[in-house]
């Protein structure tokens, strides 16, 4: 059965290898199940609902994946998505997160609209590559920023932000930074040792570290500190739970919403996720050699559409943007080849909702490691940027693009002017031929924004 649905003779796999292959990609990307939670119940967000919402939406996502495009990617709540989604849709933007969550289901739509053709790929196409690594590696720094802050590392001054007084409340929240280095430097050394499950085995061993301090008396709980207890409560997972999330997307009040800024964040969700989508699917699939003589994926346009139908899913049950995760590269190098891959990913996902309570109960101080790790992987791209002289045009650009993204705490403004300074820049030096078309018009979008909003 499984040989006339994923083909695997004719790409030199089995049903053993695949399956294999699978639970290694769920094991290198299970820390969203931790991760998405803790970021989106910032919002007000009920986390065992977004837990749920996340499970079920990553397994129709990579189940579409496995059966549509036969490909072994694996699918989740972005990354750097639910950040833009929490910290600055729901937070720099004051949007309910019903608001944010229609926002990404209208994105959903669209997504699906464009799969069917090849605008997807044309606006992808559009934007210079430099622009593109560097929305990876702005992205990639967010992210970081973010978890130095969840771990309480890097807290409010004079100067805007410093390093923590790990002296103070050396039992509260002292103990938690600390308790988040370490955890980095165990989830690091970890992942430079190849251990499969890296990330997901870090977060456990910090929580396990913060319930040994809990019970040595190091660690104390503190409610109104915002520091709770370590030890989780063995219950069965809360199911009804997901009603409070499921279908919020279209309980809104349009009145409260301005409709420029709002197309705006659906215009940003749509570019981050165009990038993020694309790029995972090009890399990955190079890695599992699955592209073409043209270096082209010939099952692309079924897995953007798969994509798509994720995003769309996750947005009505009560979760991010889903995408492709680069993980998947985890799976492809332990020889995964085929759909079969991403469909075993995509039952231990659905497996994962029995497990909610274990879930939620692990504390920022352990997910934030993750945040940073994951956004080191991201900024490992810079390297890819040109900055010598000949390429000054497109790499300061990309440059403050970079910087503005943890800097104004938005991915959106760091696109935004990346967008603008390109065209600008490489107008005015009189490298139009440099310039597509398209970025003209996407350049005018994003100053009407600075306009009007």
């Amino acid at each position: 059965m499984f040989e006339k649905i994923f083909k695997l003779k004719e790409r030199n796999t089995n049903v053993k290898t695949e399956i294999a292959a699978g639970l290694t990609t769920f094991m290198t990307m299970a820390y969203i199940l931790a991760v998405n939670p803790n970021v989106l119940s910032s919002t007000g967000m009920d986390p065992t609902a977004v837990l749920l919402a996340t499970c079920i939406a990553s397994f129709i996502g990579t189940a579409c994946m496995a059966f549509m495009a036969n490909l072994p990617f694996a699918l989740s709540a972005g990354m750097g998505l639910n950040a833009y989604m929490a910290y600055t849709v729901c937070g720099n933007l004051g949007y309910s997160w019903q608001v944010a969550l229609l926002a990404v289901f209208i994105e959903g739509i669209i997504f699906i609209i464009l799969s069917l053709t090849k605008v997807r790929e044309a606006i992808f196409d559009s934007i210079p590559l430099s622009l593109k690594r560097a929305v990876s590696v702005g992205i990639g720094l967010f992210i970081a920023f973010i978890g130095l802050q969840n771990a309480g590392l890097a807290v409010d001054s004079a100067t805007l932000v410093q390093l923590t007084d790990f002296r103070e409340n050396i039992h509260t929240t002292g103990i938690c930074a600390i308790l988040a280095i370490v955890g980095l430097l165990i989830m690091s050394i970890l992942y430079i040792k190849k251990i499969k499950g890296s990330i997901l085995i870090g977060i456990f061993a910090t929580w396990i570290l913060g319930i040994i301090c809990e019970l040595t008396g190091i660690y104390v709980p503190d409610p109104d500190a915002g520091v709770f207890t370590l030890i989780p409560s063995f219950h069965m997972t809360d199911f009804s739970k997901l009603g409070d999330t499921f279908g919020q997307c279209f309980n809104v009040d349009f009145d409260a919403v301005g409709i420029f800024n709002f197309i705006v964040v659906i215009f940003s969700f749509l570019f981050v996720d165009l990038f993020d989508t694309l790029g995972t699917l090009i890399g990955v699939s190079t890695k599992a050699g699955l592209l073409d003589k043209e270096g082209k994926l010939p099952a692309i346009r079924p897995a953007l559409m798969a994509d798509a139908i994720a995003t769309t899913a996750g947005a009505v049950l009560g979760t991010s943007t889903t995408t492709t995760f680069v993980e998947s590269s985890a799976g492809a190098a332990a020889g995964g080849r085929t759909g079969l891959t991403a469909l075993t990913t995509a039952v231990l996902f659905l497996i994962s909702m029995l497990l909610a309570p274990i879930f939620i109960a692990i504390p920022a101080f352990a997910t934030a490691p993750a945040l940073i790790l994951v956004g080191f992987l991201m900024f490992s791209t810079v390297s890819e940027i040109k900055v010598d002289e000949k390429n000054y045009t497109s790499a300061i650009p990309a440059y403050l693009c970079v910087i503005a993204m943890p800097l104004f705490y938005s991915i959106s403004e760091g696109i935004s002017i990346g967008v603008i300074s390109y065209v600008v820049i490489n107008l005015v030096c009189g490298k139009r031929k440099e310039i597509n078309p398209i970025m003209y018009i996407l350049a005018v979008l994003f100053i009407l924004k600075y306009i009007f909003l």
